[in-house]
């Protein structure tokens, strides 16, 4: 069952490549990050999104599937101003 719900999540995943989308992570201790940036590839195992850190900089940040299937990240894609949760 589990892996039926990781291949879903990337497939929906997938489908969002190059879409701009808000992360919010939990970093453990009661501390959440919220980051935007580009949905920039997706591997097997992770996907990852690039950040712009401001001051000509670019951060890429990766994150595994079971990340959202266990809730630990969300990933909020922003299309046309409308926001679409990925699950």
């Amino acid at each position: 069952m589990e892996k039926n719900s990781l291949d879903k999540i990337r497939e929906n995943v997938k489908s969002y490549v190059g879409e701009k989308v808000r992360l919010k992570a939990n970093k453990g201790r009661k501390k959440t990050t919220i980051r935007e940036g580009v949905l920039e590839s997706v591997y097997p195992s992770i996907f990852v999104v690039k950040i712009d850190g401001g001051y000509n900089t670019v951060r890429r940040v990766s994150y595994s599937y079971s990340d959202i299937l266990t809730e630990t990240v969300e990933v909020i894609v922003c299309k046309n101003e409308k926001k679409i949760q990925i699950s």
